[in-house]
């Protein structure tokens, strides 16, 4: 798609924002896709030479999706270790499996019905329990224990970002912004958009071996500005909130995001 562009485009760097942590920058989404597809695999592969297993996260919504197809069909990422992956999910709206507004009825259909992953590594959050932000937690808690101490969190959390500055599913001005114990939680409150939402925390997010923020075109330019430069605090825009304790911290940003619009 990059050879879409004009020459003198496509020979200029990326203006990138100055946002906090590591940046990597392409032309297009579909070199952002291959950048993180990338990155992705050779995470998995360390992680599993490491501890035996590779603890992932994903997050819903339309911007990730092409992103998990690329990684079913594309040969290069056939070496993803699906049978040692545990399959985490960032967030979830309080909706049964079969709506089409769940993360993971999604997630599944794309990755887990097409991969050789175990079905006792496939975690989704389970909507219809009474508490299910508790029961999520109790099986995080559970499941990394069997881990080394000091190593017991996830290894990669893919997060996006609205044009709100949330993410996951932590929303402006919500009580879970200031969740320092649990790593799962509620969000709830009038800047939510409906329904009910269960989402990993901040202590759980931060604590992650890596972080990485999926952010496309110019609709997020704007955005991306205000939390590179602005002086907002992560009540106003909880993307600011993400501070990897002992991990690494990546945007993954196309020039569209970073510069707005091209000119014609």
């Amino acid at each position: 798609m990059s050879d879409l562009l004009p020459t003198d485009l496509r020979d200029t760097p990326i203006k990138t924002p100055p946002l906090p942590g590591k940046i990597v920058s392409r032309e297009d989404p579909e070199g952002v896709f291959d950048a993180l597809s990338a990155d992705l695999l050779l995470h998995a592969l360390q992680c599993v030479n490491t501890f035996g297993d590779f603890h992932i996260a994903l997050s819903g919504g339309t911007t990730p999706m092409p992103l998990y197809t690329q990684l079913m069909y594309d040969p290069r990422y056939r070496a993803i270790p699906w049978e040692k992956t545990h399959l985490w999910i960032v967030d979830e709206r309080r909706v049964p499996f079969d709506n089409a507004l769940s993360n993971f009825r999604q997630i599944n259909e794309i990755i887990v019905e097409h991969t050789d992953i175990p079905a006792s590594h496939v975690h989704p959050i389970q909507t219809s329990l009474p508490d299910p932000a508790a029961d999520y937690e109790s099986t995080y808690l559970k499941i990394l224990s069997t881990r080394p101490k000091g190593q017991n969190r996830l290894d990669f959390v893919l997060l996006g970002m609205g044009d709100n500055g949330h993410t996951a599913s932590l929303f402006p001005h919500t009580p879970v912004l200031e969740e320092q114990n649990r790593f799962v939680d509620v969000c709830e409150g009038p800047t939510v958009t409906p329904p009910p939402r269960i989402t990993l925390t901040y202590p759980a997010i931060n604590a992650a071996r890596l972080v990485a923020v999926l952010v496309l075109g110019e609709k997020k330019t704007a955005m991306l500005q205000r939390v590179a430069t602005g002086q907002d605090t992560y009540q106003a825009l909880p993307i600011k909130g993400i501070h990897p304790i002992s991990g690494e911290f990546v945007w993954y940003v196309d020039r569209a995001a970073c510069e707005g619009k091209p000119a014609a």
